[in-house]
């Protein structure tokens, strides 16, 4: 259990800090003069980005609390999810 509730403290942390630096980017952004549409687009490229790694940071904590999460991510050294069966099927392993 005590696991789990490493994994929340550490999800609270990178929640905080990437809040931080997510607000840092919101402020610095206007500074730089850049037309509408490529504003925009760099501003919906950040907000993807940021997604992306929170997802992958929750789901590494997770996976140190002891909680399988199936996707293409490698846990531990071993393939997962679609990639693990192409990998295998390449080399055979399975």
């Amino acid at each position: 259990m005590s696991g789990a509730i490493g994994a929340l403290i550490g999800i609270i942390f990178v929640i905080i800090i990437l809040g931080v630096i997510w607000w840092a980017i919101n402020q610095l952004l206007p500074l730089i003069p850049l037309p509408e549409p490529f504003a925009r687009i760099v501003h919906v490229l950040l907000i993807v980005i940021l997604v992306l790694i929170v997802l992958w940071i929750i789901i590494v904590l997770l996976g140190t609390a002891g909680v399988h999460v199936a996707g293409p991510f490698r846990s531990e050294g071993f393939p997962s999810g679609v990639f693990a069966s192409i990998s295998a099927r390449a080399t055979k392993h399975l």
